[in-house]
C-alpha cells in the first residue's frame, strides 16, 4: 500500500495543490506557490526515504511549505472580509494541507503524534490534500458559480465534515462517523451541484466529460468512506483501511479531485486565472472575480 499512497500522495503534491491554487488566484495563492513547490520537492522525495534523520528533515521543508499556505487563510479573509460559503471553502482549503505537513513530519520521524499509528499518519497526509484541500476547493468553486441551495449547503459542509473529521481523530469512532457522514453529504451535493450546473452548462465535450466523471465517482467512494467509518464505530462488516484507501481514496484522487481541476482550468479558458462568475448563479456569464 505505501507505493499506491506515495504516488497519491504527489498527485496532490504536484498538481493538485498547484492547479488549485490557480484557481483559487489573488495575491495570497500567487505568494504561496512558489513556496509550495520547493517544499513539494523535498516533500516527495521523503516519502521513499527510510524514517530516520535525512526524511524527517525533507519533511519538515515540506511541512513549512504547507504552514506558508496556511498563513495565507487569515491574509485572504483579512482583505476580503468575507465569510460568504464560498470563500469558507476556500480559507478551509488553504489550511487544511498543513495538518498533512504534520502528520507527514511525525510519519517520517517514526513518532506516533498524539498516539496515532504511523499508518493512520501515512494515510492523513492524502486525506487533507484531497478531502481537505482539493473537496473544499471545489465545494467553492461550485458555490461560486451556482448560486443554488445546494452549492451552498455543499461550502459549508465540506468544509466542516472535514472538521468534523478531524476532530473525530481525537474523540473516537462515533465522533469520526457523525464527520464522515457531513462530509458524505457535502461531497454529495458538490456532484449533484456540478451534474446540474457547470456540467449540463458545458458545450465542451472533454470539459462535460471530465465533470461527468468527477460527479459521478462520489456517489460510490464517499459511500465507500462513510461505509468504513460505520463499520469502524459498531463493528459491522466492511473493507479493510487498506482496501479503503485502494479504493475509496483512489477514486476521489484521480475520478473526483484530478478531473474536477483539469475541467475547472478548461472552463476558466485559462491555466492561471480564477474561475468567472455569473450574476445571481449558474455556470458561465460574466465576472466577478476571487
Amino acid at each position: 500500500m505505501t507505493v499506491l499512497v506515495n504516488l497519491v500522495v504527489m498527485l496532490g503534491m504536484f498538481a493538485v495543490v498547484p492547479m488549485g491554487l490557480a484557481l483559487v488566484g489573488g495575491p495570497e495563492a500567487a505568494r504561496a506557490r512558489p513556496w509550495w513547490l520547493l517544499g513539494a520537492v523535498p516533500g516527495a522525495v521523503a516519502l521513499w526515504l527510510p524514517r530516520g534523520g535525512l526524511a524527517l528533515a525533507l519533511a519538515v521543508l515540506y511541512a513549512l511549505a504547507t504552514v506558508a499556505l496556511a498563513a495565507q487563510a487569515p491574509l485572504r479573509l483579512a482583505r476580503t472580509r468575507s465569510l460568504a460559503p464560498a470563500e469558507v471553502a476556500v480559507l478551509t482549503a488553504l489550511a487544511a494541507p498543513s495538518v498533512a505537513g504534520v502528520a507527514l513530519v511525525a510519519e517520517r520521524a517514526g513518532y506516533e503524534l498524539f498516539g496515532f499509528e504511523l499508518e493512520i499518519l501515512a494515510l492523513t497526509v492524502p486525506h487533507f490534500h484531497f478531502a481537505g484541500f482539493a473537496a473544499a476547493l471545489v465545494a467553492g468553486l461550485v458555490c461560486r458559480t451556482d448560486g443554488g441551495r445546494a452549492a451552498r449547503a455543499a461550502a459549508w459542509s465540506v468544509p466542516v465534515g472535514t472538521l468534523l473529521v478531524l476532530v473525530g481523530y481525537f474523540l473516537g469512532d462515533w465522533a469520526e462517523l457523525l464527520g464522515a457522514a457531513v462530509l458524505t453529504a457535502g461531497m454529495w451535493l458538490v456532484g449533484y451541484a456540478v451534474w446540474r450546473g457547470p456540467r449540463a452548462g458545458s458545450a465542451d465535450r472533454t470539459t462535460r466529460a471530465l465533470l461527468t466523471v468527477s460527479a459521478a465517482v462520489l456517489v460510490a467512494t464517499m459511500a465507500l468512506a462513510l461505509s468504513w467509518a460505520l463499520g469502524e464505530a459498531t463493528g459491522l462488516p466492511h473493507l479493510s483501511l487498506t482496501w479503503t484507501a485502494a479504493t475509496h481514496g483512489v477514486g476521489n484522487a484521480l475520478g473526483f479531485a484530478l478531473c474536477s481541476l483539469l475541467a475547472w482550468r478548461r472552463l476558466t479558458g485559462s491555466a492561471t486565472g480564477p474561475v468567472p462568475v455569473r450574476p445571481g448563479g449558474g455556470p458561465g456569464g460574466d465576472i466577478p472575480r476571487w
